[in-house]
């Protein structure tokens, strides 16, 4: 069986319940969720794409539900 895989793109500046909800109901339907880290040149962002990165693992690390395998923050 070929693993399903789901690419998640934004700029998560800031990550919101939004941005955890939608990444909530893709765990169910996908074995892997890749979450990508965007910076938008033509924006002045809040945080950087580092700090963005650490706020997202940080805020899914939070959750009850075990995410680990499933969900890697990156940057695109």
């Amino acid at each position: 069986m070929t693993a399903r895989t789901a690419v998640y793109p934004g700029s998560f500046d800031p990550v919101t319940y939004g941005h955890l909800d939608i990444l909530d109901r893709a765990l169910p339907i996908f074995d892997r969720v890749i979450v990508g880290v965007l910076a938008n040149p033509a924006k002045e962002p809040l945080f950087t794409v580092q700090e963005r990165i650490d706020l997202l693992n940080e805020s899914i690390s939070r959750s009850p539900r075990e995410r680990s395998p499933s969900c890697e923050g990156c940057e695109c």
